[in-house]
């Protein structure tokens, strides 16, 4: 129980660390990225006035029919550009990445190149 507690607390600290430095404002908003075991979630989120501009999902229910299983690097690349499209429609270009408790690498890093590739800058 100690244990699970102890690795509980490092991911809530790495979490607050990355945030810490990562702050979304009107003009440049937060690009925050959260995954499961099963799925993959992404918001871009204006801090200042804590609203969500844009939102995408494995459990949407128009993104459901492309993506086979949503916790791998195709359904995180699916997400990152539905993700990109639905920012841009709001007008938002230009976005700080905020990967939260997670390392920059497999799924996380699929999201981002995919956000890239359809039109966002981070």
């Amino acid at each position: 129980m100690n244990h699970e507690k102890g690795i509980l607390r490092q991911r809530r600290r790495r979490s607050f660390r990355v945030r810490k430095r990562t702050r979304g404002s009107a003009e440049r908003p937060r690009l925050t990225v959260f995954r499961s075991h099963k799925h993959v979630y992404a918001q871009v989120i204006d801090d200042t006035s804590g609203r969500t501009l844009a939102s995408a999902s494995t459990v949407d229910k128009d993104l459901r029919g492309d993506v086979k299983y949503g916790g791998n690097r195709d359904a995180a690349a699916a997400i990152g550009k539905a993700l990109a499209e639905r920012a841009i429609a709001a007008g938002v270009k230009q976005v700080a990445f905020d990967r939260g408790r997670c390392q920059y690498h497999g799924r996380v890093a699929a999201l981002a190149d995919a956000a890239r590739e359809a039109g966002l800058s981070f």
